[in-house]
């Protein structure tokens, strides 16, 4: 993208203030993971945020983070990042309906999961400290070590019908076309 995509602005804030509000619909509390030296946009006081513990670990050290964070404070984490302005309170809600006897519950749309749009149970953080442990960064790595609920498109259909929650954006482009599109 070029800039941090926290900080880009979007309907009258700035990317993760948006995605954090619209969390806030659903769930709480919310907690933010940055990287040691991040700079973090302006987000109200109830909202935690807290470092990863290393540089450049990647999502599935972010996790732990969070994970860690809610420890003590909620049974199951939606993972989001912050570069998904069409994030929909409904498709959130429903992602975390599918944890019901699940450690993890992940969309699975179009042939790809969805690790950074998915809900997890804080029980799975010892097997994400293992992954990290042996070098293994990635979140769909968790997915065959624990009891995860893949759902598919139809499942999440009713929630999102075009999945616009799943839409991020990595370019400058992408950036431009989502500001041109209807809120």
């Amino acid at each position: 993208m070029g800039k941090p995509k926290a900080w880009l602005p979007f309907g009258g804030e700035t990317m993760l203030a948006r995605v954090c509000r619209i969390l806030r619909e659903v769930v709480d509390p919310i907690v933010v993971v940055a990287a040691p030296e991040q700079e973090v946009p302006p987000l109200p006081s109830e909202i935690a945020i807290v470092r990863d513990d290393a540089q450049a670990q990647g999502p599935l050290n972010g996790l732990v983070g969070g994970l860690t964070a809610l420890e003590g404070r909620a049974e199951a984490a939606y993972l989001s990042s912050c570069d998904v302005p069409f994030l929909r309170p409904e498709f959130v809600r429903a992602v975390i309906a599918f944890l019901d006897g699940y450690d993890i519950a992940v969309p699975e749309v179009d042939g790809y999961q969805h690790p950074l749009a998915a809900a997890y149970r804080l029980g799975v953080r010892p097997i994400a400290d293992a992954l990290l442990a042996a070098r293994q960064r990635r979140p769909v790595l968790l997915f065959d070590q624990a009891k995860t609920r893949r759902i598919t498109a139809e499942e999440l259909r009713f929630a999102d019908p075009e999945f616009a929650s799943l839409r991020n954006l990595n370019t400058p482009e992408e950036y431009e076309a989502a500001l041109r599109t209807p809120i």
